[in-house]
C-alpha cells in the first residue's frame, strides 16, 4: 500500500494530527494554560520550596571550578553554614566545579550559574555504600552523588550541568558500542565478562554482577561486608531524594549518570521544571526521571535522551513494595519529550504499593523502544489504576506503540525481540489470584498519534487477572504489524486506526467484552482480523474494512465475536 492510500485511510477516520477532538493549535494552547483545570482526579496544587532569602557562592568556602581541585569539603562547608542559619541559596558560578558527594538539607536551593558545571570525582571511593531503596528494594548501594534525605523545602535550579561522570562505573554490553568504540573501550583497562561479551570498568563490578543478583540488586549479600565486596556494582543514582516534603528541579541538565539519573522515593510535593536529562544510549539502566512511591507530582517543559525508561513510576517491588504501601499518586505530566530509552511514558515493572491518578498530557516520544509502556509480572502485586493519557504523538518507536505486559522479565522489548519472544498468544492456564497478583485496570488514552513502530499495540494481561477497563479513542498508528489484544476484560477502541505493513491489523486472543467501534484498517487487507483462543467473549467490532471474508476466527472463538 504506497503512502497517498495510507494517509487517504487516517483522513477518512478524521485522526491525522490535528484532526482530532482538539481542533487546532490553538484550542491546545488554551487548554494547556492551566494544568491542573478539568482533571479528572482532585489533586491539590503542588506550592514552591519555601526557601530563605539568603544566598552564600561556593567560592566563599575555598571552591574553585577550575576541573581540577576537588570541591567536596567546600560543598559540605557551603551547606552546613547556610543550613546553621536556616537555609538559603547556594551559588555556583561560571566554571567546572569536580567534586565528590553533596548532600543537601532543609530549607537550601543548589543554583547554577548557566555557565556553570558540576562534574562529580570519576573516583568510586569517594561514594561509599549506604542503605537506600533501589528498584523497590531496601538494600545498600554507594552514596549518590547529589542526595537529600528526609529534607523539607529543596530545590535544584538553573541553566547549569550536573555531569555524574558515569563511563567510571557502566559496564557496558558489546553488541551497544560499534566496533571501534568496542575496542576502544577495552583498551581502556577493565575487563570482560567470561564469554567475552560484556565490558566490566573494574574486579569488584564483576565480582557483583556474576555471584548473583535480581537485576541489579544482590540476591546473596546480607552484611555492609558483603556489599562492600562488589562495591563498584553498587553504581549510584545521580540525583537521589528520599522521603523528602516540597522538591523543585527548574532549569538544569542532568547527564551522564551511573546508573539511574533522578529517583525521588517517598517525597510529597515535587515540581519539575524545563529540565534536560541526557544519557548515552548504551547507559545500562541510565532511566531519566523514576518517581518511586511519591504524591502531588508535577512534570512539565523537560526533555529526555536516555539509555533506559524516560519518565517512569514505580511504588516498590514485591513483598518490600506492598508492606510499604505507599503508592505513587496524584502526578501531572505535561508538555514533555523523550528522544530515546526504552519507553516515553512507564508505569512499573515495581509498582507493589499502587499507581493511581495520573494524567500524562501534550507529549513527544521518537527513537524510544516504547512509548506507553506499562509492565508487571506475578508476584509483584499492586494496583495501577486511574490513568489518564492524551494529546501524544510518537515516531520511529522500536517495538509498540502502547504496551501493557503482565509477563516482564526485566528485559527491554527490543532484547525480548531479539531473543525471539514475541508474546505469541496460547491458551494459558491461570492462576491462583492473591495479593502477590499484579492489577491493570481503569485507563484512559486518547488523541495518540504514532509514525513507524513494529508492533502497533500489545494488550498481555494475565489469563487469571486480565488488563481491564482500558479505553483508546481517536488514535492512529502507521507499523509494521497491528494491535494485538491478549487476555483482556473490557477493552474499547474508538475511532482507532492501524495501518499495518502487513499481518492481521488486530488480533484477539481470550478477551472478553471487547468493543472496537469504528475501527479503520486497510481495506484490501488479506486477513483483517484474527480471534484466538477458547476464553473470548462478546467481542463487538464495527468496521467498514473488515467483515466475514477478511476475518479468522478459531471454531471456539466465532460464537463469541460479532462482525458490524
Amino acid at each position: 500500500m504506497n503512502l497517498k492510500k495510507h494517509l487517504l485511510i487516517l483522513a477518512v477516520a478524521g485522526l491525522v494530527a490535528g484532526a482530532s477532538s482538539v481542533s487546532c493549535c490553538r484550542a491546545q494552547h488554551a487548554a494547556a494554560k492551566d494544568i491542573y483545570a478539568n482533571l479528572p482526579f482532585e489533586m491539590e496544587r503542588v506550592a514552591r520550596p519555601q526557601i530563605p532569602d539568603r544566598s552564600v557562592c561556593i567560592s566563599q568556602f575555598g571552591g574553585v571550578g577550575d576541573g581540577i581541585a576537588l570541591n567536596t569539603e567546600a560543598f559540605a562547608s557551603a551547606v552546613e553554614a547556610l543550613a546553621a542559619k536556616g537555609g538559603g541559596r547556594l551559588e555556583v558560578p561560571g566554571g567546572v566545579w569536580y567534586t565528590g558527594p553533596i548532600e543537601l538539607k532543609d530549607n537550601i536551593e543548589l543554583h547554577l550559574d548557566e555557565n556553570a558545571i558540576i562534574v562529580f570525582s570519576n573516583n568510586t571511593a569517594d561514594y561509599p555504600i549506604r542503605r537506600v531503596t533501589f528498584e523497590g528494594l531496601d538494600t545498600w548501594r554507594c552514596q549518590s552523588p547529589l542526595s537529600a534525605t528526609r529534607a523539607k523545602n529543596v530545590a535544584i535550579t538553573g541553566r547549569g550541568i550536573i555531569d555524574g561522570n558515569g563511563d567510571a562505573w557502566r559496564a557496558i554490553k558489546k553488541g551497544k558500542l560499534s566496533p571501534d568504540a568496542w575496542k576502544k573501550k577495552v583498551q581502556s583497562g577493565g575487563l570482560l565478562s567470561d564469554d567475552g561479551n560484556t565490558w566490566y570498568p573494574s574486579e569488584s563490578y564483576k565480582f557483583g554482577a556474576t555471584t548473583g543478583s535480581d537485576q541489579n540488586v544482590s540476591t546473596w549479600a546480607t552484611t555492609k561486608e558483603d556489599f562492600e565486596k562488589m562495591h563498584d556494582f553498587l553504581r549510584p543514582v545521580l540525583i537521589q531524594l528520599h522521603y523528602c516534603e516540597n522538591v523543585l528541579l527548574e532549569g538544569i541538565t542532568v547527564q551522564n549518570s551511573p546508573c539511574w539519573n533522578i529517583h525521588p522515593a517517598m517525597c510529597t510535593n515535587i515540581i519539575v521544571d524545563g529540565i534536560t536529562v541526557r544519557c548515552p544510549a548504551y547507559a545500562q539502566n541510565g532511566d531519566g526521571i523514576d518517581f518511586e512511591s511519591c504524591r502531588n507530582i508535577v512534570m512539565v517543559n523537560s526533555t529526555l535522551d536516555v539509555g533506559d525508561d524516560g519518565i517512569c513510576v514505580k511504588s516498590g517491588k514485591d513483598e518490600i513494595g506492598r508492606r510499604r504501601g505507599i503508592p505513587c499518586e496524584n502526578i501531572i505530566i505535561d508538555n514533555c519529550t523523550v528522544f530515546h530509552g526504552h519507553g516515553g511514558f512507564v508505569v512499573g515493572s515495581e509498582m507493589s504499593g499502587g499507581v493511581k491518578n495520573v494524567k500524562v498530557s501534550n507529549c513527544r516520544f521518537t527513537g524510544t523502544d516504547v512509548g506507553l509502556r506499562f509492565k508487571s509480572t506475578r508476584g509483584r502485586g499492586g494496583v495501577v489504576e486511574n490513568i489518564y493519557i492524551d494529546r501524544i504523538a510518537m515516531a520511529d518507536i522500536a517495538q509498540e506503540a502502547l504496551l501493557f505486559d503482565l509477563f516482564y522479565g526485566g528485559k527491554s522489548s527490543s532484547e525480548v525481540f531479539a531473543d525471539g519472544d514475541q508474546g505469541e498468544p496460547t491458551d494459558m492456564m491461570p492462576k491462583p489470584v492473591d495479593e502477590t497478583t499484579p492489577q491493570f485496570r481503569n485507563i484512559a488514552i486518547r488523541d495518540v498519534w504514532c509514525r513507524g513502530a513494529r508492533r502497533a499495540m500489545l494488550f498481555n494481561g494475565l489469563p487469571e487477572m486480565n488488563v481491564e477497563n482500558v479505553s483508546v479513542e481517536n488514535t492512529a498508528v502507521y507499523a509494521e504489524t497491528g494491535a494485538q489484544i491478549n487476555e483482556s476484560t473490557g477493552v474499547t477502541l474508538r475511532n482507532v486506526t492501524v495501518v499495518p505493513r502487513k499481518g492481521p491489523a488486530l488480533m484477539i486472543n481470550n478477551a472478553k467484552n471487547i468493543v472496537a467501534e469504528n475501527f479503520v484498517c486497510p481495506a484490501e487487507m488479506e486477513t483483517a482480523l484474527t480471534v484466538t483462543g477458547s476464553r473470548n467473549a462478546d467481542v463487538v467490532i464495527e468496521s467498514k474494512q473488515i467483515d466475514a471474508r477478511n476475518a479468522q476466527l478459531s471454531k471456539a472463538a466465532a460464537a463469541a465475536v460479532t462482525i458490524r
